[in-house]
């Protein structure tokens, strides 16, 4: 059955927060949170400059630099489309508001989130990149794009395959190792977020060390997140196995494919940050990530519920 005007919409929405984090994290490795000085212009103005000589009176050109503020100000255009989608999404949501309630009641919720997440992006900036409200506005889009996933998951609910056969006691092993994946990823965010936020107190200091001492100057936190790292792995391991080898459903199976294949693909990611001198790429590619991971568990949590 082809999809009606709100699940393309939601879906095309729930792509772009990912694509925003993405966009995020390329702002953050360029170290260009402050290109764009003022909020919500950029210098003054709604289009931002190319080069210092047309900067608007009142600005510091040596503040400037074309790539850092075009970077933060492409960040501001993808959130400003993300806030229409969710606006549209929201509007699109009423159609629900008798058969499946929770679908409008959700997408006025990512409504709610994704204007104070508009007001608290100008926050950060007006507060010189404060490393408290970082955190908060990185993990008010991770909760946007769980919300947003709920609502499509369900109003897309009667359109998908969830068929599949489990004994009680497979299901509760599955659901409740699914669920603990989902919590220790939650808790191994947060102290990747602790990581962060000591990062950028070593890189804005007033002698900032080489690049490749970053991580070596972080001490315990590091040490427990890249500990912590081997519980998810042990955790996505056996839900690898009773997902492949424990099911006959195709999609189960995927799902936990899917999830041990990106705890992999984070846990080689982080081993890099540390063994390389943290590539920009790399811390890109990381948050990105653990987005995606968080995703995928949030969804798989939902499938075997919904029975």
């Amino acid at each position: 059955m082809p999809l009606n005007t709100y699940q393309k919409t939601a879906l095309t929405t729930v792509g772009a927060v990912i694509f925003l984090i993405f966009v995020g994290g390329l702002v953050r490795a360029a170290g260009a949170g402050l290109g764009c000085p003022d909020w919500p212009k950029c210098f003054g103005v709604w289009i931002p400059p190319t080069s210092a000589a047309e900067l608007p009176a009142g600005f510091d050109a040596t503040e400037f630099n074309v790539w850092k503020t075009w970077t933060e100000y492409v960040n501001r255009l993808v959130g400003v489309v993300i806030g229409l989608l969710i606006t549209a999404t929201f509007l699109l949501s009423f159609r629900y508001r008798r058969e499946k309630p929770a679908v409008l009641w959700s997408s006025a919720a990512a409504f709610v989130l994704v204007l104070v997440q508009g007001w608290l992006g100008g926050r950060v900036v007006e507060t010189g990149l404060d490393e408290w409200l970082i955190t908060l506005h990185m993990m008010l889009a991770m909760l946007i794009m769980l919300v947003l996933i709920y609502a499509v998951f369900r109003a897309m609910g009667d359109r998908l395959d969830f068929s599949f056969e489990l004994s009680t006691s497979t299901w509760r092993r599955l659901y409740g190792i699914s669920l603990a994946v989902l919590l220790l990823t939650a808790f191994q965010l947060v102290l990747g977020t602790q990581v962060r936020e000591a990062v950028d107190v070593i890189k804005n200091a007033e002698m900032v060390p080489p690049r490749g001492e970053w991580i070596s100057m972080i001490g315990t936190v590091d040490e427990i997140h890249r500990t912590f790292s081997w519980t998810l792995f042990l955790g996505g391991g056996y839900l690898f196995w009773l997902t492949g080898w424990k099911t006959s459903s195709r999609l189960l199976s995927r799902l936990g494919m899917a999830i041990f294949g990106v705890i992999l693909m984070q846990i080689a990611l982080g081993a890099g940050l540390y063994y390389l001198g943290m590539p920009p790429a790399f811390q890109v590619l990381h948050l990105t990530g653990i987005a995606i991971m968080v995703a995928l568990e949030f969804l798989l949590v939902m499938v075997l519920k919904l029975p």
